[in-house]
Parts: structure tokens; sequence; C-alpha cells
């Protein structure tokens, strides 16, 4: 197997890819950690889940995929990035603040955008100046 390690001071290019592979989407998220939050052995739930975002943003570095941000928007109200993974490797360059910065740029002005974070990550959103919201709920089963 060839090394797939990149240059410390590779350039990266931003793109939206609304046709992005789930085999692409899978690896990056097994090389960023976030796997293990989602669904990545069940293609199916997978392949839907690109194919119902409303934005996929990603990241590349001499042509390889090292991050993504995935939304769920309907661009002029309220933004969920759902997805936000970026290879450990290059984790700590700027790629995953570029990645939300796009998004938020991508959507209409005054589009709420909310993320929740995985209990790993807390910090980085919190290094990144993101503001908690203390009204968040989750559901799932309702009576």
């Amino acid at each position: 197997m060839a090394d797939q390690s990149l240059p410390i001071q590779c350039a990266v290019e931003y793109a939206v890819e609304p046709d992005l592979t789930a085999d692409a989407f899978i690896d990056v998220l097994e090389r960023s950690g976030l796997a293990e939050r989602r669904p990545v052995g069940d293609r199916p739930r997978v392949e839907a889940m690109l194919r119902n975002a409303g934005l996929i943003l990603t990241a590349r570095a001499d042509g390889r995929l090292v991050g993504v941000a995935r939304s769920i928007t309907d661009f002029v109200y309220c933004c969920y990035l759902s997805d936000l993974a970026v290879d450990r490797a290059l984790q700590g360059r700027g790629i995953g603040r570029e990645l939300m910065r796009r998004t938020r740029d991508a959507m209409g002005e005054g589009t709420m955008c909310l993320l929740l974070s995985a209990p790993k990550a807390i910090s980085f959103y919190e290094q990144a100046g993101l503001k908690r919201h203390e009204q968040a709920f989750l559901f799932t089963d309702l009576e």
C-alpha cells in the first residue's frame, strides 16, 4: 500500500460536492474518528444521508478528501451542520473552521446555523468561538 500521508504544508481546495460518494464519505468519517457516531455499516442509509443533504462541502488536499461538512438546510431560516469531519492527520490546520465558515457563507442572510457536538469535539467548537445554546433538546420517541 502506498504512503497516503500528505505534506505538512499541502494546499487544501474547498468545493461544493453534492455528488460525494458514500465510499469517500465513509472513508473520511473513519479517518476523522466520527465514524464511531455514524451508521457507516449501513451503506443504504449513508447514501440516503448524502442524497438528502442540502449542502455538502468538501476539503481536498492533493485531490484526496480530507474533510467534509454535511448540512440539512432550507437556506433561508435554518441550517443544521450534521457532520463535520476532518482527517485526524490534518486536524488543527483550520480545515474544520474553514468548512464551517463556508457553510455559514452559503446560507442566506439571517439563517440560523447550529450543530450538535460529539463529546470529544466540544473543546474544538469552544475554541472556534461557537456559543453554547441552553435551549437545545433531543427527541426520539414521543408518547
